[in-house]
């Protein structure tokens, strides 16, 4: 009996209905990071929902491509590089930070978070995570729970289109 429930736990949250499986579900939400054009393009409810400028890193290599999954998240971030508390003025990482598991960290490396350089957006400036406006952030936070899939490319494909190769609007 419990290698029965053993193997029906591996089988189930390996599967694409785990919220930590290989892709999202039509409908569920969906992150595409477009490095090509510094965007971050939110998909839910089968459709894309927004498109908000971002910042990616200042190299090609520093923001990491790939699938992967939101494990964190925090409102007013504490940054502990500089010890920085969160809501302070100085604290480069603004008001969300919504971290993901990329190189295979735990999701307070990699992340999307707001900025205390607005200047910053739509340019190649960050140290590997992707910047937004605050406001942008903070309107994406309550949309995306952990276990989303964010995906982060460099592409000149529609948003869309990927969303469908991806499962997370139906084809």
């Amino acid at each position: 009996m419990v290698s029965f429930l053993l193997a029906l736990f591996i089988a189930f949250t390996s599967s694409p209905i785990w919220p930590l499986g290989e892709n999202p579900l039509p409908g569920d939400p969906f992150l595409i990071v477009n490095k090509a054009t510094n965007e971050v393009a939110l998909i839910n409810e089968n459709r894309v929902q927004t498109v908000v400028k971002a910042a990616t890193g200042k190299t090609e290599e520093l923001t990491p491509e790939g699938l992967f999954t939101i494990t964190v998240k925090a409102k007013n971030p504490y940054y502990r590089k500089n010890n920085i508390n969160g809501g302070d003025p100085e604290n480069p990482l603004g008001t969300r930070w919504i971290g993901f598991d990329a190189n295979e960290t735990d999701g307070r490396i990699y992340g999307l978070h707001g900025t205390n350089t607005p200047s910053s957006i739509g340019k190649y400036v960050s140290q590997g995570c992707v910047r937004l406006q605050n406001e942008a952030i903070e309107s994406l936070f309550d949309f995306i729970p952990i276990g989303t899939k964010v995906l982060i490319t460099t592409t000149n494909e529609n948003y869309a289109e990927i969303a469908k190769e991806y499962g997370a609007i139906s084809k």
